[in-house]
């Protein structure tokens, strides 16, 4: 499995910095955001190394389908199983701030078009 010791999301799959965990499988650990865009914002990541979600969807796609799974579970649990939202950014202009692969998971307030 790739790591990269910088990185906080490798470090947070590792145990080395703590989260608030929700869901942890094989190959994803899904934990709370530090800054909730939502009532629920949870952040879904793949236990190896990947920049962004098309790096891990070309060297990984099992994984990447993971990420999907993984997300839906943890809206099931948090009692949004049919209305949340699911997002990746990938690169620094659309958003992405930690370069390890992550989706976004938001529910528990109305999502509006287009996002901002």
């Amino acid at each position: 499995m790739t790591t990269d010791a910088d990185c906080l999301f490798c470090k947070i799959v590792a145990g080395d910095v703590t989260a608030d965990l929700v869901h942890v499988t094989e190959r994803t650990v899904a934990f709370r955001d530090l800054n909730p865009q939502a009532p629920t914002h949870v952040l879904v990541v793949p236990r190896a190394h990947h920049a962004n979600a098309a790096e891990l969807a070309a060297g990984d796609p099992v994984a990447c389908a993971e990420l999907v799974s993984t997300a839906a579970a943890v809206a099931v649990a948090e009692g949004y199983g049919g209305d949340y939202r699911l997002v990746f950014n990938t690169g620094g202009g659309a958003g992405q701030t930690v370069f390890h692969t992550h989706l976004h998971l938001l529910a528990g307030r109305p999502m509006t078009w287009p996002p901002g």
